[in-house]
Formats: C-alpha cells, sequence, structure tokens
C-alpha cells in the first residue's frame, strides 16, 4: 500500500494512493492530516501568489 495521501476534489474523501483519476486528486500529502486539509492548503497558496503578482504589478 502507498505511503502517499491525495485528497479527492470531487467525493471530498482522502485517498491513500492514486485511487481516483489525477483530475480529481490533489496532492501527495505524507500524512492523512496534511491530506485532510488540501484545500486550505491552496487557499493558502493561491492567497500568497496572488499577494505575489499584486506587488510584482507595483513595482
Amino acid at each position: 500500500m502507498s505511503d502517499e495521501f491525495y485528497f479527492n476534489v470531487e467525493t471530498g474523501e482522502v485517498e491513500r494512493g492514486k485511487e481516483s483519476s489525477w483530475s480529481s486528486r490533489l496532492g501527495p500529502y505524507p500524512t492523512r492530516e496534511a491530506a485532510e486539509h488540501a484545500l486550505a492548503t491552496a487557499r493558502e497558496r493561491n492567497a500568497a501568489w496572488d499577494e505575489e503578482d499584486r506587488r510584482e504589478a507595483q513595482d
């Protein structure tokens, strides 16, 4: 069994290994807990990238 975890965006469930299609998965994550927080992590990263883009546009 795989040691990697994925978050399935269609079902909202954490999967161990590549159970579903690549288009439905976020990850891999090293732990089940990290995969459970995949959407929050993605939101935080997107917000940081948006802020970086705003700063670069101001320069």
